[in-house]
């Protein structure tokens, strides 16, 4: 989501940064590390976590057996491929892209493809929703083909993503930048930096306001736009079934929509206005305070990625009780490991601890890692 907050050498000489001294960037440079190396590692470690018990899962414990079931999958998928690039994205920047120009263009397109592909699995959920509880009779022929159905969708989504992520692999360049260039990237004399770079100003210009409008019209108003529909048609529906449970899946149903608005609303209205007055000329306080925003909100929109296995995932009774079974297992084999390293039988006490954990019959009744 922060590519678009720069474009290539000789466009921003050309077009934007027509002044003779360069703006400071000394409050986003400090705000930007402390993120770097406080903010993003702890998000990506959460994230990570979360959504490798989700793949955990649906791989060792429970088949993917509804098109939810295959959409989280694959929305645990995307975002634990966003948390393990977006630390190599930070470290690359740290260390002016060491790993050359073909890191440059896989991570930052990765990154992209895994924004879009998130977001747009997101919507889908909603959708999966408002067939089974609005339209449940309709849908019940689609719906009991469930896989084939969800992954084919699954499929487009992520052909989708990639294609609308095809700018970044193919004009991000890691180059060296001029000067003014290198104050308003990164904030000091950087060797190298990776970012939109065009060979002429009039595919910069075209590029520039056809990405980030992209991402912001197919990566948030159009999940944003299915999701409300989605989610206020089963709310509609929840309130008038007689059901004593249908209050807790209303708040339910809220607070999903609530913390997708929360996490994703900031960065784009930011962005938006960005687009909006990316031709003009300002001055530096201004520009700075702009992409300060950015900067910030950018952050919380990072945070959506650890979230998503609490709102979409963990909130479900089947799956915590998976989850607890995966607790269970890796006491049982860590007590087992253990006790078979100090046992000079160690041989004999790990093939006993795999029969009993294939049988369930672990003293502190776990289950295995079979299916």
């Amino acid at each position: 989501m922060d590519e678009f907050e720069n474009s290539s050498r000789d466009y921003n000489e050309s077009y934007i940064y027509d002044f003779v001294e360069p703006c400071t960037v000394d409050r986003r440079q400090v705000i930007g590390n402390f993120l770097q190396l406080f903010v993003y590692p702890i998000i990506c470690f959460v994230g990570f976590i979360g959504n490798a018990l989700v793949i955990v899962t649906y791989a060792l414990y429970k088949r993917a057996k509804s098109m939810t079931d295959v959409y989280l999958l694959n929305v645990a998928i995307a975002d634990i491929l966003f948390v393990v690039a977006l630390p190599l994205i930070i470290f690359s920047e740290r260390h002016d892209w060491s790993m050359g120009n073909l890191s440059c263009k896989l991570l930052r397109g990765i990154y992209s493809v895994n924004f879009y592909s998130g977001m747009l699995l997101l919507a889908c959920i909603s959708g999966d929703r408002y067939l089974a509880i609005v339209q449940a009779r309709r849908s019940y022929r689609l719906r009991s083909s469930t896989l084939l159905y969800s992954h084919l969708v699954c499929a487009v989504v992520w052909l989708s993503a990639l294609l609308l992520s095809l700018p970044t692999f193919i004009f991000y360049e890691r180059y060296q930048p001029g000067p003014s260039e290198s104050s308003m990237l990164s904030g000091d004399n950087s060797t190298f930096v990776c970012f939109f770079m065009f060979k002429s100003d009039e595919t910069a210009r075209v590029m520039k306001t056809v990405v980030p409008s992209s991402q912001l019209a197919l990566g948030f108003f159009l999940p944003l736009l299915i999701m409300g529909f989605c989610y206020s048609s089963v709310i509609v529906t929840l309130l008038g079934a007689k059901n004593f449970q249908r209050h807790k899946a209303v708040r339910v149903v809220f607070t999903v929509v609530l913390v997708f608005v929360i996490c994703h609303m900031p960065y784009n209205i930011a962005l938006l206005y960005d687009i909006v007055n990316m031709f003009e000329q300002q001055e530096c306080s201004h520009e700075e305070s702009v992409t300060l925003t950015m900067t910030i909100t950018k952050s919380l929109a990072y945070l959506h990625a650890c979230l998503n296995p609490l709102l979409y995932a963990f909130i479900g009774v089947n799956f915590r009780s998976h989850f607890r079974k995966i607790l269970r297992d890796i006491w049982c084999l860590g007590k087992n490991y253990m006790s078979a390293r100090r046992s000079s039988r160690a041989t004999t006490e790990i093939y006993v601890s795999t029969r009993l954990s294939m049988d369930g019959s672990c003293n502190e009744n776990g289950t295995s890692f079979t299916m």
